[in-house]
């Protein structure tokens, strides 16, 4: 079980925005998700899983409005399991263009 990049994205806007979703029959672990804010301006961002669908509200969140200072990066640790290809972790920027979100995982 090797780790790997699994998705990147840069929010063009402040809608929601699904980042990865497992392939039929995997089962994935995500491991780490870094969010680098690129902006002169502190920004929130949000994460969701959802593990059967594509609903991102408070149901499905895992952080939420999260602030984040001007040129700096989070390292989120964390332990995800995924196995449903209709599945999907998303993320929410609260300004288009400020973050690029990165996650890692292992796919087994």
């Amino acid at each position: 079980m090797e780790e790997q990049q699994l998705g990147q994205t840069r929010p063009a806007d402040t809608n929601n925005h699904s980042i990865y979703s497992p392939s039929a029959g995997e089962t994935t672990v995500v491991s780490t998700i870094i969010i680098c804010n690129t902006s002169g301006s502190a920004v929130t961002y949000r994460i969701f899983v959802d593990d059967d669908g594509s609903t991102y509200d408070q149901d499905t969140a895992l952080f939420y409005g999260i602030s984040l200072d001007a040129n700096t990066t989070d390292i989120l640790q964390t332990h995800i399991g995924m196995d449903d290809s209709n599945g999907n972790l998303a993320v929410r920027s609260s300004s288009a263009n400020a973050l690029t979100f990165t996650v890692h995982g292992s796919v087994i």
